[in-house]
């Protein structure tokens, strides 16, 4: 990424070669302010893999001046970052659990690991006696989590030492009408009904799926980033990416890696500052568009590592800047241009992005 110093160098003259990131904070706090009035349980949020690619401490900060006191990351380093970021108070909860060599990280940042079997409550006891846990189950996503027969034989010891936290994870939320949910929704209710602790079982799509599922506390994810199965959600990342040179291309000739894409036609062609290296994935070329205001111009030949052709001939003028994601496009479009799921558009956002925030 460029420095600072390097940036306003840049600035001086005019010039901006960077791809620019803008998140909308606003609208991610609407996201989650619209996920939570879904249930009357308390809504924490999952700040896994740097916000899902957005920054946990901006993110995490924000959502901490909403009232949210549980947040969810995926492992121990992701944890300790977080806390350094939020500061003492609320809970940050570890999916992957007390893994070998955690101990340290757990204790010095106050971290409650979700213990997912017997191994793992065993080092969590013996590590870290009275440091706070919390209990995931599986209940037949077969990801992570103790399955009933393992829950069964902990299940008193474990509730004997007040774990903060019981959960497990729906894999057909996205799909409402999917046997899976009324079946692992069933499972659940036999592994915890009757506990004390607080029991947690929908991210986004449960909470979708209705109040049968929210139980004590909610975990909205991908739906607070704008993403589906959340149709109401507002967009939250516009990624803006300059132009370096325009061409006409006359009728034959051709563009890019391998000869893919030849004009039919005398074509206005863009290159833009941006490919794979950033995170824009190579398979959404044949079907992938980029826009310049409300017009929408498609993506031609193949993305390269650090440059993408782009058939700007609609326009009047050549533009200074395109958009690959914003309030014509969202996360989902693209992805289903790239065969793949929003949640690995967003996470994929590169490096190289200088990223801005607004509606702080």
């Amino acid at each position: 990424m460029f420095t600072l110093d390097a940036r306003m160098e840049r600035a001086k003259y005019g010039a901006m070669a960077q791809t620019v990131l803008t998140i909308d904070l606003a609208a991610l706090r609407h996201n989650w302010r619209s996920l939570s009035a879904n249930s009357d349980t308390e809504t924490g949020a999952v700040v896994k893999a740097d916000a899902y690619g957005l920054g946990a401490g901006r993110v995490a900060n924000m959502l901490a001046i909403e009232g949210v006191r549980r947040f969810f990351v995926a492992l121990a380093e992701e944890g300790a970052a977080l806390r350094k970021a939020l500061g003492s108070g609320p809970e940050i909860n570890v999916f992957s659990g007390h893994m070998a060599g955690d101990a340290p990280l757990l204790k010095a940042a106050q971290l409650t690991p979700m213990i997912n079997s017997v191994d793992q409550m065993l080092r969590h006891v013996e590590a870290l006696p009275g440091h706070s846990f919390g209990i995931q189950l599986d209940t037949g996503m077969n990801r992570l989590g103790m399955e009933p027969s393992e829950w069964s034989a902990l299940r008193e010891i474990a509730l004997a030492q007040h774990p903060t936290l019981v959960m497990s994870h729906l894999a057909c939320a996205d799909e409402p009408t999917h046997e899976m949910n009324a079946r692992q929704l069933h499972v659940f209710q036999q592994m915890t009904d009757g506990i004390d602790a607080p029991r947690s079982l929908a991210a986004t799509g449960g909470i979708l799926l209705g109040p049968d599922y929210h139980f004590d506390v909610t975990r909205p994810g991908i739906g607070m980033y704008g993403g589906q199965p959340f149709d109401d959600a507002r967009p939250v990342v516009q990624l803006s990416i300059p132009v370096i040179q325009t061409r006409d291309v006359a009728i034959g000739e051709s563009v890019g890696y391998g000869n893919s894409w030849v004009a039919q036609g005398v074509t206005r062609v863009a290159t833009i500052a941006a490919g794979y290296a950033d995170g824009i994935l190579r398979a959404m070329g044949p079907r992938a568009h980029v826009y310049v205001g409300d017009t929408r111009c498609k993506i031609i030949g193949r993305i390269s590592m650090d440059l993408i052709a782009v058939d700007v001939s609609a326009l009047k003028t050549a533009p200074d800047t395109v958009d690959l994601l914003g309030r014509h496009q969202d996360i989902d479009t693209l992805a289903e241009a790239a065969g793949t799921i929003g949640y690995e558009i967003l996470t994929s956002l590169g490096a190289r992005y200088e990223r801005r925030y607004t509606g702080a």
